[in-house]
């Protein structure tokens, strides 16, 4: 049996630069990184982490600085004077869509 056996893939050279970039900061070079990630679905008996859609982003007001949270209120005021905006009925159906399964 063989010490080693290759693997060959491609990717998209953008992905590729960061990923490069990061295993840099961290001394890992990326033929460790895979070995490493091979080794993980071993031990884990699959996927080493959840592979799902990400969630829904939702801005946590509490979280900005005066100046992030004045700017996500100007952006508000501009959606309105545009009329980007939909009425409480609209709102209330479009809820009802999504809670629908």
């Amino acid at each position: 049996m063989p010490k080693s056996s290759s693997i060959y893939t491609r990717v998209e050279p953008a992905l590729k630069e960061q990923v490069e970039a990061i295993l840099a900061q961290l001394g890992l070079p990326m033929a460790s990184a895979i070995h490493l990630f091979l080794n993980q679905i071993v031990l884990q008996n699959g996927l080493p982490f959840y592979v799902k859609l990400p969630e829904t982003k939702v801005l946590d007001y509490s979280a900005l600085t005066q100046q992030q949270f004045d700017t996500e209120i100007e952006k508000g005021i501009r959606s309105i004077e545009e009329g980007k905006t939909l009425s409480s009925n609209k709102v209330r159906e479009n809820m009802r869509k999504k809670s629908v399964v």
